[in-house]
């Protein structure tokens, strides 16, 4: 059971080393257009949380007027 624990240990420890170790220059990113595909991907994200947010908000305080109405 060491022996399988410490295996896992040590693969776990090369893929950590070895992701930060291949990371994305972000100077090379910007040169070949892949950036402006990363921000209009988090903008659409966020906007869409955004408009989720505000859509549920909306619901909610309905409800609580028709509660309200109610007693």
């Amino acid at each position: 059971m060491k022996k399988i624990s410490f295996i896992a240990l040590s693969l776990v420890i090369f893929l950590v080393q070895n992701a930060s170790a291949q990371s994305i220059n972000p100077d090379f990113a910007r040169s070949i257009g892949k950036i402006y595909v990363v921000v209009g991907v988090i903008l659409v994200i966020f906007i869409s949380l955004v408009f989720y947010l505000i859509r549920l908000d909306r619901k909610l305080t309905k409800l609580e007027n028709q509660i309200n109405e109610h007693e």
